[in-house]
């Protein structure tokens, strides 16, 4: 294993470490810890499943793609339009999370500066890499990746070791709120834009070889992140979980908590805004073959007007991206690699096949299709 092994396992990290952490503690605290912790790793371990199978889906094909692109070869022009929905919708919905949380995370640490300010500078700063391109990402994702696994190690531990952690404050099932942690969950662990730029990173040869450990490592490190982070944070807070978990850790844990964690809460979400901005961005200039000025703009021009018009809720936004857009693309992915596994369509051999096909790929649509109709139902309601 070299560099660009760890740089792979870094961008899909990277990826899906991002404003999603930050909304599960708040959930988990509203469904009881159990069932919170079960959604966590139901879905952790069904979102590796898929991001195998598109890696797989990667290694038989031809050429640089992203998703958009494997969907028209092997679902043809609808589902290539589908998936375009699908994975704007999630990707600018993430774009729009990253900008009000860094917002309000900035605002915790220096309450000098107004969220306002916080979510601009923070947009303009990561608008300019995401226009620069891969190489540019390559470089900060690895660092910022670390950084971003560093500082929520250290959140985690200084929580459980803090004298108000306490079992009691974990909460009860609550069975009214128990699919309530399923949107949010699921939007944490999106990272499949990621596969293709991890082949990509890995390059041909053997560094081909390397993309399914790379996916399975860069799967296990946030499911358990995720799980200890929540334990971490309820155990401390209990019912009164912030929806950003992050900006109120300084009451309980003291003011040098407050610059670590929200120092914490914008890496997660810099590395995430980078790479699914650039995955977007890569969308339009490889599948719809618009240049790099129009590809960035599309991208990054809609999120922050969506920002400065008004869009403030949070944890809505990553429930609906998550339940709605990810369970779509989640279960195009999943028919995506039952065609590319028939022999007429594989253009290459990959360099590794999933098993149990047909049963796992069953088992993942139905869990995506029941999240889709629970956040359907949800928003009909109000």
């Amino acid at each position: 294993m070299n560099k660009r092994f760890f740089e792979a396992v870094a961008t899909l990290t990277g990826t899906t470490i991002g404003a999603g952490v930050l909304g599960i503690p708040y959930v988990v605290a509203k469904s009881g810890l159990a069932i919170g912790l079960l959604h966590v790793i139901i879905i952790g371990v069904a979102v590796m499943l898929v991001n195998l199978m598109l890696g797989e889906v990667v290694l038989r094909t031809k050429g640089n793609h992203q998703l958009t692109g494997y969907a028209e070869k092997y679902l043809g022009k609808a589902g290539k339009s589908v998936m375009t929905l699908s994975m704007v919708a999630g990707i600018y919905g993430a774009l729009i999370a990253y900008i009000i949380g860094t917002g309000i995370s900035l605002n915790a640490a220096l309450p000098q500066l107004p969220p306002l300010y916080g979510s601009i500078i923070f947009f303009a700063i990561a608008a300019a890499i995401v226009y620069i391109g891969l190489k540019a990402v390559e470089k900060s994702e690895l660092l910022l990746a670390f950084f971003t696994v560093m500082l929520i190690t250290i959140i985690i531990v200084a929580a459980l070791a803090s004298d108000k952690f306490s079992a009691a404050n974990f909460t009860k099932t609550s069975i009214q709120n128990m699919f309530l942690p399923y949107g949010v969950v699921l939007f944490a662990f999106l990272g499949a834009v990621a596969v293709p730029e991890m082949k990509e990173e890995l390059g041909n040869g053997k560094g081909r070889k390397l993309l399914k450990k790379a996916i399975i490592i860069g799967g296990i490190v946030p499911i358990a992140l995720y799980a200890l982070f929540a334990v971490a944070i309820v155990g401390i807070s209990g019912v009164s979980t912030s929806q950003i978990a992050t900006t109120d850790l300084g009451s309980r844990l003291g003011e040098l908590m407050v610059i670590m964690a929200n120092a914490f809460a914008v890496l997660a979400m810099s590395t995430s805004f980078i790479a699914l901005g650039l995955a977007l961005k890569e969308m339009y200039q490889y599948d719809y073959k618009l240049g790099k000025k129009t590809a960035w703009a599309l991208t990054c021009i809609i999120p922050i007007t969506a920002f400065l018009l008004g869009a403030k809720g949070f944890i809505a936004v990553l429930g609906i991206a998550g339940a709605i857009a990810g369970g779509t693309e989640g279960i195009l992915l999943v028919r995506m690699h039952a065609a590319a596994a028939k022999r007429k369509k594989s253009e290459l051999k990959p360099e590794y096949s999933i098993n149990g096909k047909r049963i796992l790929s069953i088992a993942l649509a139905l869990m995506f299709l029941l999240g889709i109709t629970y956040a359907v139902l949800k928003l009909i309601r109000g």
